[in-house]
């Protein structure tokens, strides 16, 4: 094996890809991209808080299809893509509903309005974080993953509602993209743009980590297994 091969599989490229769209969000959101004349500076959470919204409903969303998968095949795979799925749209879904009402203090001069988007997030994390729990308390790992692909799979029928929540329910969660919206100006689409690349990385970075320690995991619980079945013998 080559030193390049051996560099490679280390995952050293997705750390250097990691740490370059970090430093790349933060240039683009905190010093390229201007101040927004009404709601100022507060307005720069914009380009994590919505890069966050779309990988963690990207992220649910491949649970979904993972839930399916395991499903219908039984197979370790799909439910290791799915709990790693999991988790990550929980992760990108939480840092939303921090920002979001960080945002929301300054611009509706509350924390929390039980505004319609706001509230269906809250309602799609509630649900795949029960996905996670399930896992924690059942007994029986296949039982674990049969349960939380199906809450997996409910929960990412509550995606387009978060979506059309707004129109659906007339909600003032401003909408930038999109019927209504009123876009952005060059230099914030460019640090938009520059932010999704960044938090869509980080993703992928995490994604590889936490399905690596999902086969480590999965190692485990055979071996134990095996030992088990072997004692019982005895």
């Amino acid at each position: 094996m080559n030193e390049s091969s051996s560099w490679w599989k280390t995952g050293a490229p997705l750390g250097v890809a990691f740490a370059a769209g970090g430093a790349a969000l933060v240039w683009a959101a905190m010093w390229y991209a201007p101040t927004e004349r009404t709601m100022g500076d507060v307005q720069r959470i914009f380009y994590m808080h919505v890069p966050a919204a779309m990988n963690g409903a990207l992220a649910f969303l491949v649970a979904a299809v993972a839930g399916i998968g395991y499903l219908v095949r039984r197979s370790e795979r799909w439910d290791r893509v799915g709990r790693t799925a999991v988790e990550l749209g929980t992760l990108w879904a939480t840092i939303v509903l921090v920002t979001g009402p960080i945002w929301a203090r300054s611009a509706w001069g509350a924390w929390w309005t039980w505004e319609p988007r706001l509230t269906t997030t809250l309602i799609a994390w509630l649900i795949f974080l029960g996905a996670i729990l399930v896992r924690r308390i059942a007994g029986d790992p296949e039982q674990a993953a049969r349960l939380a692909s199906v809450i997996a799979i409910i929960g990412a029928l509550d995606l387009p509602i978060v979506y059309k929540s707004v129109d659906w329910w007339r909600g003032n969660h401003p909408i930038v993209f999109g019927k209504g919206g009123g876009g952005l100006a060059p230099e914030m689409r460019t640090a938009f743009l520059v932010g999704a690349l960044a938090v869509t990385l980080t993703h992928v970075v995490l994604f590889r980590l936490r399905y690596r320690l999902a086969q480590a995991e999965d190692r485990i619980v055979a071996a134990e297994r095996l030992a088990d079945e072997r004692e019982g013998l005895r």
